[in-house]
């Protein structure tokens, strides 16, 4: 029978999506594993994968298309010996009048979000013949690999009988269909915001009447619009700045790069690669710094993962340098590199930029001397690093001149007091100013 191609939720944000480009064309062969569109998320322009097999049957979304709700159908596939008649009955007359309700949005590490409102149970599925196939949406497939959950325990409810994401949810909700325990239990995600956050939202303030340009809102800027408003209204926010000389950590960059350069290795450091690498330290020092917050518990990373703000054409994102601790500044250099440079061409994976436990926000090199960030939930700390300029200190009751950058420290009230908070950066500057530390 057909199966309806839907458009996938590509990372926890989604809501909806562009439908770039398609790579196939109606009466294209497509295996299971093959690329057949280019999606453009809240984050990235991301290849759709087929989970099925057969023939490309018609294309219901054309390329370009904007505002495309998650699981919308977006074409139809025939299986091996099916032909054009059976579109008539298959492809739906137009996209749905309500789309699904989207999802609230999870942590970035959360493997896949519930709906607000919990389905009654799913059957128990009758026993599949050996062969036999299993029909499931892509989401309703990442959602049980994601939890260890067996589909084929479970009894589709979607059209044809088809696996989706509700039976998933509702198998979840009752225990059922579990193949294994996770090696690792999922990281817990954040309470949602009080409704009366929503609520009390104020009205658009009009606009004046004077000449002007409009330059629409992509999904992006729409979702970090939201996430920073949820974040400033519902984080306790506090914050903690500290000075830091960087003359030797300057001449310590200028000397690796010299050596690097003879070697002709292609290694070239930045300020902001040793900064990484100072934060990570320092965050393994004090690691009750590398914490989110959750109702039910304050969690604790085990591991390091240092999210670092990128400036895009769409706006910020945040790759993430994982286990940023165990790496060396080369190592670290190559790929925030790498990640910069595919952030920007909107090319990045989900699992390169959805995490994190702790984020910087460098606005050093526009010449910012210092300046507050917004915390990017559920992590409970972001680091805002100002320019190193030259100003007057006092060095052994003498006045001097010392090139020094003013950190600021945001941070959740609920996941980090002021002591731990200023115990991190106490151990942040210490590594700063002596910066062959970190290369023990």
């Amino acid at each position: 029978m057909p199966i309806e191609i839907l458009m996938p939720a590509l990372s926890p944000t989604m809501e909806e999506g562009t439908l770039a480009k398609w790579l196939k064309k109606e009466g294209d062969p497509i295996a299971a594993g093959d690329v057949i569109a280019e999606i453009e998320t809240d984050k990235a322009t991301m290849e759709f994968e087929a989970t099925d097999e057969g023939v490309l049957g018609k294309i219901l979304v054309a390329d370009g298309t904007a505002g495309i709700k998650v699981n919308q159908p977006i074409g139809i596939l025939l299986e091996e010996g099916e032909d054009a008649s059976a579109l008539v009955q298959a492809a739906p007359a137009k996209a749905p009048d309500a789309p699904a309700k989207a999802a609230p949005e999870p942590a970035p590490v959360a493997a896949a979000s519930q709906s607000d409102a919990a389905p009654a149970p799913a059957a128990a599925a009758p026993k599949r013949a050996a062969g036999e196939r299993l029909f499931a949406s892509p989401l309703a497939r990442r959602i049980a690999a994601a939890e260890g959950l067996d589909l084929g325990a479970l009894q589709g409810s979607g059209p044809h009988g088809r696996i989706v994401r509700r039976d998933v949810e509702a198998a979840l909700a009752a225990g059922t269909g579990k193949t294994a325990e996770k090696a690792v239990a999922a990281p817990v995600a954040p309470a949602a915001p009080p409704q009366a956050v929503a609520a009390a939202a104020p009205k658009p303030v009009a606009l004046p009447d004077a000449p002007h340009t409009k330059v629409a809102n992509t999904s992006m800027r729409k979702i970090i619009a939201r996430r920073l408003t949820e974040s400033k209204q519902t984080v306790p926010h506090f914050y903690l700045t500290v000075d830091c000389k960087i003359d030797a950590l300057l001449d310590l960059r200028k000397s690796l790069n010299a050596r690097a350069e003879k070697r002709g290795d292609g290694v070239k450091l930045s300020v902001n690669d040793l900064i990484i690498k100072a934060v990570a330290l320092a965050l393994r020092k004090v690691p009750a710094a590398n914490a989110s917050w959750s109702d039910e518990a304050i969690v604790l990373w085990s591991d390091v993962d240092i999210s670092v703000a990128v400036a895009t054409p769409g706006g910020l994102i945040t790759p993430i340098v994982r286990k940023a601790d165990q790496k060396g500044l080369a190592t670290i250099s190559a790929e925030m590199k790498d990640l910069a440079t595919r952030a920007r061409d909107g090319k990045l994976k989900p699992e390169e930029f959805q995490g994190g436990g702790f984020s910087i926000s460098n606005l050093g090199m526009y010449g910012i001397r210092e300046f507050a960030a917004i915390i990017n939930p559920p992590q409970g700390c972001i680091l805002a690093v100002g320019a190193g300029e030259q100003r007057p200190v006092v060095e052994a009751g003498a006045l001097a001149i010392a090139t020094v950058m003013s950190c600021t420290l945001s941070v959740d009230h609920r996941v980090v007091d002021g002591a731990v908070g200023a115990e991190f950066l106490s151990a942040f500057k210490i590594l700063i100013e002596d910066p062959m530390a970190m290369m023990l």
